[in-house]
């Protein structure tokens, strides 16, 4: 039997909130880097005087390395799924989620190298890759595997950097980069662009960054699709004790993991703590909140519009890369360097307004986003084809 894509009827409200929320939240960080050298400063005094720091310091907490995890999770769950679907109809799995992530690796490096160096995807194709050797493992095993990769590297790490700061505590600024960002982004050709966002790739998707990136984000897969085999998200109701527990305890700890730069020392080992520990457990706890409230229908009918936006996740991802680098890079209307973090936040809360709109009309006539629709017949092999949910 061959697997078709998911139905209408078939989705799931609570992870296309998720999904929606998680966007929100990505935006919010990336537009640091779509608007400045982010990557190359100190924030903690780049971004300072009033009401800058007070807004960095908001995201810093609350936003931070708390949305990938979130998405990193449900893009697990959504491979757990299907590898459920492909068992329940006796159809072959792997060829279908090889063909999806070979086609999102593809979308990736297209976001990548012309449109943001900071892209997600490959990663995630990556890593989906690697998830596909472990797919079969019993979900509990796949939990504590997941456990041990994210923790004994991590925990490492963060003793080395605790070792680091003691000798020379202050962030490194790469002055020669931020001078050659200043200077490509905002006013370069778009060859100048590009060699600019190919030499930010390779800084940061280097040997070293790109190991750390998989034993980073690999768990979070792994996490994801054992919840999806407990279907812990279908059966919120069931599990209703263990969803309130995670939208407390981890959502505490994480904030206290989260706040440790401002309460002690913003240096390397302390940031490490806060987006390594306190970010994922953080994302937890805004998992928790969203299945809960996914329970009540009239408030799961108020955050509708962020439903429609995780439906189609692809689409907002990708245009909110290629509004942000029109606004700020020279073949736009080249304000990079120019807004401040207060103005980047406001506009990334515009863009997003705009997204949330889109995503309203567009499912008035359709049941998939537009990238998604792509996506969708590289990977199922299918014509596009009206959906009977669809209007005429």
């Amino acid at each position: 039997m061959k697997l078709q894509p998911v139905a209408l009827n078939e989705r799931i409200e609570a992870i296309d909130l998720m999904r929606g929320f998680a966007l929100l939240g990505i935006l919010l960080v990336n537009m640091l880097t779509f608007h400045s050298p982010y990557a190359y400063v100190d924030p903690y005094t780049w971004f300072s005087g009033s009401p800058n720091a007070e807004v960095f310091s908001f995201i810093d907490i609350f936003v931070q390395a708390s949305f990938y995890p979130l998405f990193s999770i449900l893009f697990g769950y959504g491979l757990g799924m299907q590898y459920l679907r492909a068992q329940q109809k006796n159809a072959a799995f792997a060829p279908l989620a090889v063909r999806r992530l070979a086609v999102l690796l593809v979308i990736g490096m297209i976001h990548a190298f012309l449109i943001w160096y900071g892209d997600i995807l490959i990663t995630y194709a990556v890593t989906g890759f690697l998830l596909l050797t472990m797919i079969r493992i019993p979900s509990a095993w796949l939990l504590g595997l997941a456990a041990i990769i994210y923790t004994v590297p991590h925990t490492l790490m963060l003793l080395l950097l605790f070792v680091a700061v003691a000798v020379d505590p202050n962030f490194y600024t790469g002055m020669q980069e931020v001078q050659s960002s200043l200077a490509a982004y905002p006013t370069g050709t778009f060859a100048e662009i590009f060699s600019q966002r190919l030499d930010d790739w390779l800084y940061h998707n280097n040997f070293l960054n790109f190991l750390v990136m998989i034993l980073t984000i690999l768990p979070f897969l792994m996490v994801g699709a054992a919840a999806a085999k407990w279907q812990l998200i279908e059966r919120t109701a069931r599990y209703k004790k263990l969803w309130i527990g995670l939208a407390t305890i981890p959502l505490a700890a994480g904030l206290a993991l989260k706040l440790t730069p401002f309460l002690f020392d913003a240096n390397y080992a302390f940031v490490y703590v806060q987006n390594i520990f306190g970010g994922p457990l953080l994302a937890a706890g805004y998992a928790a909140i969203i299945a809960l409230v996914a329970q009540h229908s009239g408030i799961s009918k108020l955050l509708k519009p962020l439903s429609k936006a995780g439906r189609m996740s692809l689409t907002i991802y990708i245009t909110q890369s290629i509004i942000a680098t029109t606004i700020f890079y020279s073949y736009g209307l080249g304000l990079y360097g120019q807004v401040s973090v207060l103005s980047g936040t406001v506009i990334a809360l515009g863009i997003f307004a705009v997204q949330l709109i889109f995503a309203e009309i567009w499912f008035l006539k359709f049941d998939q986003g537009p990238l998604e629709k792509i996506w969708r017949k590289l990977s199922y092999q299918v014509n596009f084809k009206k959906s009977p949910n669809s209007k005429p």
